[in-house]
């Protein structure tokens, strides 16, 4: 490992602040947090922590010695110094005199000491901090500390490669950590570092280069350690040449995991990140994975992402996944079952007060194929698969020294129905469509891009789907979806944008099919070309991607949604409009008959019957010209309707997300118009 330290970086950073009134220290602090926080075989997703200490100035003008430590919820590979909270650093410290402090306690006299007191709370090892007789404190969850410590010999390996650390036991983070630490600081007055057993690592210095440097020096020596071990350590199993697509098995693994609720047909979903690599499959293929991947964590918060083990399944044959969807179920049964003895045995243990969480895997290892990991959103799918990339290291090196022998599961659970976890939980709110996977076409703007943003924000995960390729990879990123370039009238386009969408999220829920185009012209003149034209976009393109949406969502056997564009002119035709009108008319006849046969799985299919919006159809040129050709301003041709108003497109795109979220709907036209009695539906 080696040193990222860059001094016209670090001059930068504490430049930018100071001049914009902050603390050199907390300035400093900022930039080596950072430093740490983006190398993820040192820290991930919210795990270590760091802290300095300084003199911060009260609301009275006295000068007040505290503590800037790591806030609860921030990554340190982006933090702010809003992510370092002050705290009274004396009163802090005084904390650790206490015979014993319960986790919820400590937080509550934590954050009584906040200089601000709308800060988030401090880290729950900010009285360790306090204790550590240094300004910088650095502590990480280093893989190669924890491949060490993770072994048999673990301690006698970490005494041996560092002698002048203390050493600590497991203990808890917490209070009771705090108070272990205290004890081996005040035996080693002289030390500057400190190895936490099955844990992680601290350093310590006055000076913050120092600090991150020795840290840096301590995991490069643990990893010249680890690279005397066998590299590859693992027997592999022969696996089949004929594997499935990851994307043909994600919608099995996905339904899998979903979760009837109280409301008959919601299910309570997750989304699923799938990682691969030679590492991934030398222990995915494995003649013992299935042994390995039930021993435990690399680190014991780890168990709050990925619980406390995974699943090894075998490999998956293409045109067999009914065998593949078996051994899953199989496998489930057995997780289940074991969860469930887990935590009735563990609950005993600490008192029976605990409410059992979902007994569920988070980590499928899938022999040839390589790791899928479920996370209650996007973000959450890829902190586990993370975490989960950061545990086949861990346990690969593990391995290639004596063995992979982790925390035993009285210690996870500890950590997984830790107090302070379950009032976080029990904070959590979700949107409605939350865990869901929605697509749009014609996404890229106009309609589609209000519809996708509409989704976004009821918390669906959105892909978006448009031919224009420079324009959906800017949509997608403007609302943190997917974008891809995709021909709706090409069936294989279509397929191979759904298994890209199944790829990246596990599977689909919704589809808003919204691509189409107004082509006209009168029945006896238009051309054959314009016709077929008209029909393979507004038709075929429909069909194409409601099947390819529709074999996803019965793979998932948790029903679905799909949502139509089909406009006035299916059931109010005009003149000069043939194509564009015959089109849409069969696009409705299609709505329906998706509705008849897939309505016995739980898909619904509907439709939006929208007139007269501003969209990339119609254009302000547009509405000028059909204005003026009816002797109308263009404001009074918009308000052509019973009630007066212009449509806007976020009053259609509502609608369509109504139906999305539609549970006892389908075979249903959802007119959005003002008021049209010509279009009404009969």
């Amino acid at each position: 490992m080696k040193s990222r330290w860059s001094d016209s970086e670090f001059q930068s950073v504490v430049d930018f602040y100071v001049r914009s009134g902050l603390n050199v220290d907390l300035a400093t602090r900022v930039y080596t947090t950072r430093l740490l926080g983006i190398d993820p075989e040192l820290v991930l997703h919210g795990g270590g922590n760091t802290s300095v200490k300084t003199v911060l100035i009260d609301a009275d003008g006295s000068e007040v010695p505290v503590i800037c430590v790591k806030g609860s919820g921030w990554d340190m590979g982006t933090i702010e110094p809003a992510g370092l909270p002050a705290v009274r650093l004396a009163e802090l410290a005084a904390l650790a005199r206490f015979d014993t402090l319960s986790d919820i306690e400590m937080v509550r006299q934590q954050r009584r000491l906040l200089m601000d007191p709308s800060a988030p709370n401090p880290s729950v090892e900010a009285i360790l901090h306090a204790l550590i007789p240094a300004r910088h404190v650095d502590h990480t969850h280093a893989n190669a500390i924890v491949s060490l410590t993770n072994q048999p010999n673990g301690e006698a390996l970490i005494r041996e490669i560092f002698p002048d650390s203390i050493i600590v036991p497991y203990v808890m983070p917490g209070f009771d950590l705090a108070k272990a630490c205290a004890k081996a600081l005040a035996a080693a007055p002289g030390a500057s570092s400190m190895i936490l057993l099955k844990h992680g690592i601290f350093t310590w210095s006055d000076d913050a280069r120092q600090s991150y440097e020795a840290m840096i020096e301590l995991v490069d020596r643990a990893e010249h350690r680890l690279a005397k071990g066998r590299q590859r350590p693992f027997t592999a199993a022969v696996q089949p040449s004929d594997l499935a697509a990851p994307s043909d098995i994600m919608p099995i693994l996905r339904g899998r995991l979903a979760q009837p609720t109280a409301v008959e047909g919601m299910y309570k979903r997750m989304v699923i990140a799938f990682r691969t690599s030679p590492a991934i499959l030398d222990l995915c293929n494995a003649v013992d994975a299935a042994d390995i991947v039930s021993r435990g964590n690399a680190t014991p918060e780890h168990v709050i992402h990925i619980k406390r083990k995974g699943i090894a399944l075998p490999a998956p044959q293409a045109g067999k996944l009914d065998v593949f969807a078996a051994e899953l179920d199989r496998a489930l049964a057995d997780y289940v079952a074991d969860y469930r003895a887990y935590f009735e045995r563990n609950n005993a243990r600490v008192g029976g007060d605990r409410v059992m969480l979902d007994p569920l895997p988070r980590v499928f290892y899938v022999a040839g194929v390589g790791i899928f990991a479920a996370g209650a959103s996007a973000k959450g799918a890829k902190v586990a698969a993370d975490v989960v990339e950061a545990t086949v290291d861990v346990i690969t090196k593990a391995e290639g020294i004596d063995g992979w022998d982790p925390l035993p599961e009285t210690d996870l659970f500890d950590i997984e129905y830790w107090s302070l976890e379950q009032v976080k939980l029990s904070k959590q709110a979700e949107k409605p469509l939350s865990r869901q996977i929605a697509v749009v076409t014609g996404g890229a703007g106009g309609l589609g891009l209000a519809i996708a943003k509409a989704l976004r924000e009821e918390g669906a995960e959105v892909a978006i789907l448009d031919i224009a390729a420079d324009s959906v990879a800017a949509a997608a990123k403007s609302i943190g979806g997917l974008g891809l370039c995709c021909d709706v009238t090409d069936a294989a386009s279509v397929d191979n944008a759904i298994a890209a969408v199944a790829a990246a999220y596990g599977g689909v829920d919704i589809l808003i099919s919204n691509a189409g185009a107004a082509f006209q012209g009168a029945l006896t003149s238009v051309s054959d070309e314009t016709f077929h034209r008209a029909f393979a976009l507004n038709f075929w393109g429909h069909h194409y991607m409601a099947r390819a949406a529709v074999r996803v969502m019965e793979a998932q056997a948790t029903g679905g949604a799909l949502v139509f564009n089909v406009s006035k002119q299916a059931v109010n035709p005009g003149p000069d409009f043939g194509p564009y009108g015959t089109s849409k008319a069969a696009l409705m006849a299609l709505m329906r008959q998706y509705a008849v046969e897939h309505g016995a799985s739980g898909i619904t299919s509907n439709a939006v019957n929208a007139d007269r919006i501003r969209t990339g159809l119609m254009t302000d040129e547009m509405v000028a010209e059909r204005s003026k050709a009816r002797g109308l301003t263009p404001e009074a041709y918009m308000r052509g309707n019973l009630l007066k108003r212009e449509v806007l497109t976020s009053d259609v795109a509502a609608a369509f997300v109504h139906l999305a979220k539609a549970r006892t709907s389908t075979g249903a036209v959802l007119t959005v118009d003002g008021g049209n009695v010509a279009a009404m539906m009969r």
